[in-house]
């Protein structure tokens, strides 16, 4: 999307092999975020204490997600790898580049097949859903983690209530029997 059509051909790689390993790489980034929106969502309905804490708000940004991910996958599959294929490079990536100077070419995205429109769509909804959901935390890198002290876990085994005229301690000394 991001590379200009001449640029591919002026170092002399054809469409048709452009066309294959973007379809390539494509499908395998796919599968990888299919792989986490799956772990995401398995964790929100079934982990308790993380669906309590899951709002609708992260419910619609993984419907949002799943929907950017089919919308991207099916042409990159369906039309780019076993179909006759569909000359993006043309179209969408312009658009796409223009949005990076301020200047997108409208035209280009709107005379585009609707799923790259559904596509765009969907992703610019997951920018506007972003900072209101849970995906916030992709952006925030716990680097400190690296530096914070070792944390000591130790089990607790129950120990009767303190008896009366005791001092009321319920944690034993060590060293001391029951």
């Amino acid at each position: 999307m991001l590379i200009p059509e001449r640029w591919t051909a002026a170092i002399g790689i054809p469409e048709n092999v452009y066309r294959w390993f973007s379809a390539a790489a494509g499908t395998l980034a796919a599968v990888l975020v299919i792989g986490g929106v799956t772990v995401l969502a398995l964790r929100c309905l079934l982990v308790p204490r993380v669906r309590a804490t899951t709002s609708p708000v992260d419910y619609v940004a993984l419907i949002l997600l799943l929907i950017v991910i089919i919308t991207g996958i099916v042409p990159t599959v369906g039309v780019n790898l076993f179909g006759h294929g569909y000359d993006y490079q043309n179209t969408v990536a312009p658009w796409f580049r223009g949005l990076f100077v301020f200047s997108p070419a409208v035209s280009a995205i709107d005379n585009a097949p609707v799923i790259y429109q559904v596509h765009a769509t969907a992703a610019w909804l997951i920018w506007a859903v972003w900072p209101f959901s849970r995906l916030v935390h992709a952006w925030s890198a716990p680097v400190w983690y690296l530096w914070r002290p070792y944390i000591v876990y130790r089990s607790r085994r129950a120990l009767r209530p303190a008896e009366p005229g005791t001092s009321g301690r319920r944690w034993r000394r060590i060293g001391v029997p029951y």
